[in-house]
């Protein structure tokens, strides 16, 4: 019962005490007349609880951050007497809202409730419960969904950058050429087929064939870009609003341009995740983009591992590294120690430093120590 429908059963009871104390019949004309209400909206509000039904589902599963999505809801009751309209309470994004649907008996009524994504996460998006009135607001009863919600996944959204350079002498394509003509690795041999340089020709095999043979080497795969991204909770935006949330979208969504520019030319990324949900990508196809956004859409980014204390544990991968690409939002004196190790290790390495103050004093002289090691530093300013 609503606080109305409070109101009119004390009215109810307070003219059937007149009607009962002073024997004037208005009173208990009043009385019966709210007790008619009462029993009309009682029965009505049970009668559409009782044959109601919400059905849910999102339009989309993932969205990339900016687009939007919409959770389709539907609502039906066969309740033929008139009701108020129905209201559906959903959540989404930890926020709750409302939504009504037509109160017409026997039909079924869908809303569309626009998502938007305005954050990389995965984000809960489903209806509550449905809300029945009857026509006077006296009574308000819950009807829980017939199907559960969904999770809404907000994938980042990669944006142009530089090509991250390799060191001198570890490009893939200088290594690929060099091993071609390593005449001390042969992998097999193969038939001559015109164009084949002569000195690639297997003779001793050759004449003992009495066919032309020609050596196939082996051939090396392209030297890794690794990806360091630092998962821990961002640091900085306390003063601007959503600005944690705005330092993780630009995080991950720098993180997805690197390793989208270097995939589409094949060079193979790998990119390790040490934070709550510790995992590792690694592919040289596009195609596997889709996958990298979804495992930083579902990292939470806190919890994690030590930023400077994963650039150490990273250390072991630099011979096979060509180059390195750290994004964080922290810069101290520990990072710029372990920047610069990796950076004598012999991989080219770039810093992006995503932050609300690039020209901050206090990065300063953190940024000369790196620039000084030949270390790039690129900033980063959330949208």
């Amino acid at each position: 019962m609503t606080r109305r429908g409070a109101a009119v059963l004390t009215a109810l009871v307070t003219s059937a005490l007149c009607a009962l104390s002073l024997g004037n019949l208005l009173y208990l004309y009043i009385a019966l007349l709210l007790g008619l209400v009462l029993l009309y909206s009682f029965i009505t509000c049970l009668w559409a609880r009782h044959t109601a039904a919400c059905h849910q589902h999102l339009s989309a599963r993932t969205v990339h951050r900016g687009g939007s999505a919409y959770l389709v809801a539907q609502a039906y009751h066969a309740c033929p007497l008139p009701i108020s309209p129905l209201r559906g309470q959903y959540v989404w994004a930890g926020q709750e809202g409302e939504c009504a649907f037509p109160a017409a008996p026997f039909k079924s009524a869908t809303r569309r409730v626009p998502l938007s994504a305005r954050h990389v996460g995965r984000f809960d998006a489903f209806i509550t419960a449905l809300w029945i009135r009857d026509l006077f607001g006296l009574f308000q009863m819950k009807k829980k969904p017939n199907t559960s919600g969904a999770v809404l996944t907000v994938l980042p959204r990669p944006f142009d950058i530089e090509k991250p350079h390799f060191t001198l002498g570890d490009e893939g394509s200088t290594a690929l050429g060099r091993t071609q003509e390593d005449y001390n690795a042969p992998e097999d041999v193969r038939a001559y087929r015109p164009g084949d340089a002569m000195k690639r020709i297997h003779w001793k095999l050759s004449s003992r064939k009495r066919e032309l043979l020609v050596r196939r080497f082996e051939t090396p795969a392209p030297p890794d870009t690794l990806i360091l991204l630092d998962c821990d909770t961002p640091l900085g935006g306390e003063n601007v609003p959503e600005g944690k949330e705005s330092l993780r979208d630009a995080l991950c969504e720098t993180a997805v341009a690197v390793a989208r520019l270097q995939m589409e030319d094949g060079s193979p990324v790998r990119l390790p995740i040490y934070g709550k949900k510790a995992n590792e990508f690694a592919s040289d196809q596009a195609d596997g983009l889709s996958l990298l956004q979804e495992m930083l859409a579902a990292q939470p980014f806190g919890g994690g591992e030590d930023f400077a204390k994963v650039l150490h544990l990273e250390l072991r991968r630099m011979r096979r590294t060509g180059a390195t690409v750290i994004i964080t939002t922290r810069l101290d004196a520990q990072i710029v120690e372990a920047v610069s190790h990796i950076r004598r290790m012999g991989p080219s390495a770039r810093l992006y430093l995503v932050t609300y103050s690039p020209e901050g004093p206090a990065y300063q002289p953190y940024v000369a120590r790196l620039q000084h090691q030949l270390v790039e530093v690129c900033y980063v300013t959330p949208a």
